[in-house]
Protein backbone atom coordinates (compact mmCIF):
# COMPACT_ATOMS: atom_id res chain seq x y z
CA UNK A 1 0.00 0.00 0.00
CA UNK A 2 1.37 3.47 -0.84
CA UNK A 3 -0.40 6.72 0.24
CA UNK A 4 -0.11 9.47 -2.95
CA UNK A 5 -0.63 13.49 -1.88
CA UNK A 6 -2.31 13.48 -5.37
CA UNK A 7 -5.16 11.30 -4.52
CA UNK A 8 -5.83 14.04 -1.52
CA UNK A 9 -9.11 15.33 -1.22
CA UNK A 10 -9.66 18.86 -2.98
CA UNK A 11 -8.66 21.93 -0.48
CA UNK A 12 -11.24 23.88 0.39
CA UNK A 13 -9.29 26.80 1.60
CA UNK A 14 -11.14 28.68 4.73
CA UNK A 15 -14.39 26.50 4.22
CA UNK A 16 -12.94 23.69 5.76
CA UNK A 17 -14.74 22.30 8.86
CA UNK A 18 -17.61 25.24 8.02
CA UNK A 19 -20.90 24.00 6.77
CA UNK A 20 -22.36 24.82 3.46
CA UNK A 21 -24.97 27.82 5.48
CA UNK A 22 -21.71 28.91 6.34
CA UNK A 23 -19.94 29.35 3.91
CA UNK A 24 -22.77 30.76 1.85
CA UNK A 25 -22.94 33.44 4.66
CA UNK A 26 -19.61 33.83 4.74
CA UNK A 27 -18.16 33.47 1.10
CA UNK A 28 -20.97 34.12 -0.67
CA UNK A 29 -19.53 35.72 -3.75
CA UNK A 30 -16.71 33.19 -3.83
CA UNK A 31 -19.54 30.12 -3.02
CA UNK A 32 -21.62 31.63 -6.24
CA UNK A 33 -18.98 31.77 -8.42
CA UNK A 34 -17.31 28.22 -7.43
CA UNK A 35 -21.00 26.95 -7.60
CA UNK A 36 -21.13 28.33 -11.76
CA UNK A 37 -17.33 26.74 -12.49
CA UNK A 38 -15.05 25.18 -10.21
CA UNK A 39 -12.50 24.35 -12.20
CA UNK A 40 -11.54 27.78 -12.73
CA UNK A 41 -12.97 29.26 -9.62
CA UNK A 42 -11.74 27.69 -6.33
CA UNK A 43 -12.88 27.74 -2.73
CA UNK A 44 -11.98 31.01 -0.65
CA UNK A 45 -8.00 30.41 -0.67
CA UNK A 46 -8.78 26.38 -1.78
CA UNK A 47 -8.01 24.05 -4.37
CA UNK A 48 -9.35 24.88 -8.33
CA UNK A 49 -10.39 21.49 -9.63
CA UNK A 50 -7.91 21.45 -12.78
CA UNK A 51 -5.64 21.69 -10.53
CA UNK A 52 -7.08 18.68 -8.54
CA UNK A 53 -7.56 16.48 -11.83
CA UNK A 54 -3.68 17.60 -12.65
CA UNK A 55 -2.32 16.03 -9.49
CA UNK A 56 -4.69 13.15 -9.93
CA UNK A 57 -3.97 12.31 -13.28
CA UNK A 58 -0.53 12.48 -12.76
CA UNK A 59 -0.85 9.30 -10.15
CA UNK A 60 -3.31 7.56 -12.64
CA UNK A 61 -0.43 8.22 -15.13
CA UNK A 62 2.38 6.86 -12.82
CA UNK A 63 0.55 3.61 -12.10
CA UNK A 64 -0.36 2.73 -15.31
CA UNK A 65 3.57 3.24 -15.99
CA UNK A 66 4.68 0.74 -13.36
CA UNK A 67 1.36 -1.96 -13.56
CA UNK A 68 0.91 -2.78 -16.91
CA UNK A 69 -1.21 -5.39 -16.29
CA UNK A 70 -3.51 -6.47 -13.36
CA UNK A 71 -5.93 -4.99 -11.36
CA UNK A 72 -4.81 -1.71 -9.11
CA UNK A 73 -6.99 -0.92 -6.26
CA UNK A 74 -7.09 3.06 -5.57
CA UNK A 75 -8.97 5.29 -3.20
CA UNK A 76 -9.51 8.70 -2.95
CA UNK A 77 -12.06 10.93 -1.75
CA UNK A 78 -15.43 12.31 -3.45
CA UNK A 79 -14.50 15.31 -5.36
CA UNK A 80 -11.44 14.15 -6.44
CA UNK A 81 -12.75 10.92 -7.97
CA UNK A 82 -15.49 12.57 -9.45
CA UNK A 83 -12.33 15.00 -10.99
CA UNK A 84 -10.36 12.28 -11.91
CA UNK A 85 -13.48 10.47 -13.13
CA UNK A 86 -14.48 13.58 -15.65
CA UNK A 87 -11.39 13.94 -16.87
CA UNK A 88 -10.87 10.23 -17.63
CA UNK A 89 -14.11 10.10 -19.20
CA UNK A 90 -14.18 13.56 -21.37
CA UNK A 91 -16.69 15.23 -19.22
CA UNK A 92 -15.61 19.01 -18.91
CA UNK A 93 -13.79 18.61 -15.00
CA UNK A 94 -15.85 21.68 -13.82
CA UNK A 95 -19.54 19.52 -13.97
CA UNK A 96 -17.48 17.62 -11.71
CA UNK A 97 -20.56 17.18 -8.88
CA UNK A 98 -23.15 17.46 -11.27
CA UNK A 99 -22.60 15.17 -14.19
CA UNK A 100 -21.14 11.87 -11.75
CA UNK A 101 -22.84 10.86 -8.71
CA UNK A 102 -20.05 9.54 -6.06
CA UNK A 103 -21.92 7.86 -2.43
CA UNK A 104 -19.67 7.67 0.11
CA UNK A 105 -17.99 3.42 -0.31
CA UNK A 106 -18.83 3.32 -3.95
CA UNK A 107 -16.66 1.09 -6.14
CA UNK A 108 -15.99 2.51 -9.53
CA UNK A 109 -14.04 0.66 -11.83
CA UNK A 110 -12.03 1.56 -14.89
CA UNK A 111 -10.29 -0.07 -17.56
CA UNK A 112 -7.49 1.80 -19.49
CA UNK A 113 -8.41 -0.34 -22.93
CA UNK A 114 -6.36 0.54 -26.08
CA UNK A 115 -9.51 2.75 -27.32
CA UNK A 116 -9.25 4.80 -23.53
CA UNK A 117 -10.36 4.66 -20.54
CA UNK A 118 -13.60 2.36 -20.64
CA UNK A 119 -15.92 2.30 -17.47
CA UNK A 120 -17.46 -0.47 -16.61
CA UNK A 121 -19.34 0.35 -13.41
CA UNK A 122 -19.73 3.51 -11.15
CA UNK A 123 -20.06 4.10 -7.73
CA UNK A 124 -21.59 0.68 -6.97
CA UNK A 125 -22.62 -0.22 -3.60
CA UNK A 126 -24.20 -3.06 -3.38
CA UNK A 127 -21.68 -4.46 -1.47
CA UNK A 128 -22.99 -2.77 1.53
CA UNK A 129 -25.90 -3.93 3.61
CA UNK A 130 -28.64 -1.79 3.00
CA UNK A 131 -28.49 -0.67 6.49
CA UNK A 132 -25.00 1.24 5.46
CA UNK A 133 -26.58 1.80 2.12
CA UNK A 134 -29.27 4.34 3.63
CA UNK A 135 -27.22 6.34 6.53
CA UNK A 136 -27.57 9.91 6.22
CA UNK A 137 -25.08 11.59 3.86
CA UNK A 138 -23.70 8.48 1.74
Amino acid sequence: MESRAGLNEIGYGEWEGLSKGQVEQQYSEDYVAWLADPAWHPPSGGELAVKVAQRGLQVVQEIRERFVQGNILVVSHKATIRIILCNLMGIEVGRFRYRLACPVGGVTVVEFAPNGPLLHTLADRTYLSETLRSLPGT
